[in-house]
């Protein structure tokens, strides 16, 4: 007599390979999102500190063109989650252009340098 076995729902073996691939997964998930968090972090920050640099580039751009300072500057900046930014700019005459260029430094889980360079004339 044959008896014909149907099949009504998963074993137990079923099951646990499922849940081993559905754990491995969610880690997998979960590495990503704290890559990503730090990530976005980043761009904040890089955000931030490209508008102080252009901040300060317009500030030049405002002034005249004699009485934009040749002197290297130094200025500390305070952004809004909390890094401390530094702000130097230094201003070379050749001519009649003056090259002004414009660093910010700051450190969240390294350090970083954004330059901006911008040509005024007179």
């Amino acid at each position: 007599m044959d008896r014909c076995i149907t099949s009504k729902g998963f074993t137990l073996i079923e099951v646990l390979i499922s849940l081993v691939i559905l754990s491995i997964s969610l880690l997998a998930l979960a590495g990503l999102m704290v890559t990503t968090t730090r990530n976005t972090s980043f761009g904040g920050h890089l955000t931030e500190a490209a508008t102080f640099a252009q901040d300060q580039l317009e500030q030049f751009r405002a002034m005249r063109w004699q009485d934009i300072p040749l002197a290297p500057g130094p200025d500390l900046k305070t952004g809004s989650t909390g890094i401390n930014y530094t702000r130097s700019w230094n201003v070379v005459q050749s001519g009649n252009l003056k090259t002004i260029t414009v660093t910010i430094n700051w450190t969240d889980q390294t350090n970083h340098i954004l330059t901006l360079l911008s040509v005024v004339s007179e």
